[in-house]
């Protein structure tokens, strides 16, 4: 890279779509939910180790309920690069808080990059030429630049970037990069598969590179808001600043997005229907994470957390089957997204609060 990249971990998200497995005290992130035996944030972590050069360079940033179990899971990661928040407060206060601590450490011509707990990558390799390409970007052009996943199908469930003017290659492996056109916050089905059709658009990942006095100046100018009280009063600021996404508060308005499409595998594991895109075999008509014994039983997807248990199925289709602790959750595959509107009724029974 032409210049060291600091990577930041948020590890903030509640994962609920992941209920039961996923809870206040472990979230998503805390989960191994790709059939290995690493969570999804150790990972994630993985991941960015060698292009941070080490965990001295590493960064999370979590919420205050999960700073325990962050430390848990990355017992390598030195306390000082721990950014702990008070209470959740969305992406930008994450993103702009973070970084006014590494321009504090490293000076304000650090390159941060942003990368959310919860996905899945695959090929490393491209992973690391794409975000060398990213490096380059960022410092030439002043870049705050957004990575932009292939769309593959007409996902409502995402943000779309649609790619402007072609500005040029970037990284050593030459990879194309655009001026960003336009966000747009999950479609309904008719426009994403226009967008799809076009052939102009990207999903947003929600991941993101830009030196750290680029993005300062940028949210100076578009939400001073969040990063006046945090640069006067620091991590204390919190309870007074405004919940807002980095793409509502930042991304939307700045005329310095930068899109870089990427070409490696990915998914961001959102639901129990990602794990089945991600474990599913040909020779398997369910997806099994438990020992499991079924008759006439297809396209289900079935996880335990004990492996001592049993789970017997008759009859069901297109079903997700989830036992953890004491709860089960038996749900049709098309009405997973229902997982919310169950936890906010749970919410209203004292008598379910150790569940949630």
């Amino acid at each position: 890279m032409t210049q060291p990249l600091v990577p930041v971990i948020l590890a903030g998200g509640k994962g609920e779509r992941f209920w039961p497995l996923s809870r206040k005290r472990r979230p998503k992130q805390f989960l191994c939910l790709d059939g290995s035996d690493r969570s999804l944030l150790q990972s994630t972590a993985d991941r960015l180790l060698h292009v941070a050069n080490g965990w001295d360079n590493l960064w999370v940033v979590t919420a205050s309920h999960l700073a325990k179990g962050v430390q848990e899971q990355l017992p390598e990661l030195p306390l000082a690069n721990l950014l702990v928040e008070p209470e959740g407060r969305d992406t930008a206060p994450a993103v702009a808080w973070s970084t006014l601590e590494i321009a504090k450490r490293y000076g304000e011509s650090a390159i941060v990059g942003f990368f959310p707990a919860d996905h899945w990558i695959d090929n490393q390799e491209i992973f690391e030429e794409t975000l060398a390409a990213a490096v380059d970007l960022a410092v030439k052009e002043a870049a705050i630049v957004t990575l932009g996943i292939t769309c593959n199908q007409a996902a409502t469930g995402y943000g779309y970037i649609e790619q402007g003017e072609k500005i040029g290659l970037y990284g050593a492996a030459g990879y194309p990069a655009y001026r960003v056109d336009r966000f747009t916050e999950k479609p309904d089905r008719e426009t994403a598969q226009a967008f799809l059709d076009s052939g102009r658009f990207s999903w947003n990942g929600g991941m993101f590179v830009f030196q750290a006095k680029v993005a300062l100046k940028e949210l100076h100018r578009h939400a001073p808001e969040i990063l006046t009280p945090l640069e006067e009063k620091g991590v204390a600021a919190y309870p007074t600043l405004p919940r807002k996404s980095i793409d509502y508060a930042l991304m939307e308005k700045t005329d310095r997005a930068y899109v870089l499409p990427v070409s490696f595998g990915w998914d961001d594991l959102g639901d129990w229907a990602a794990i089945e895109r991600l474990l599913k075999n040909a020779d398997n008509p369910n997806v099994e994470l438990a020992k499991h014994v079924g008759l006439d039983t297809k396209g289900t997807l079935l996880y335990s957390t004990n492996d001592d248990e049993l789970i017997v199925t008759i009859g069901l289709e297109d079903t997700v089957v989830v036992r953890d602790g004491k709860v089960t959750l038996i749900a049709k595959k098309d009405r997973t997204q229902e997982i919310k509107t169950i936890l906010k009724t749970l919410h209203t029974r004292s008598e379910f609060e150790d569940l949630l």
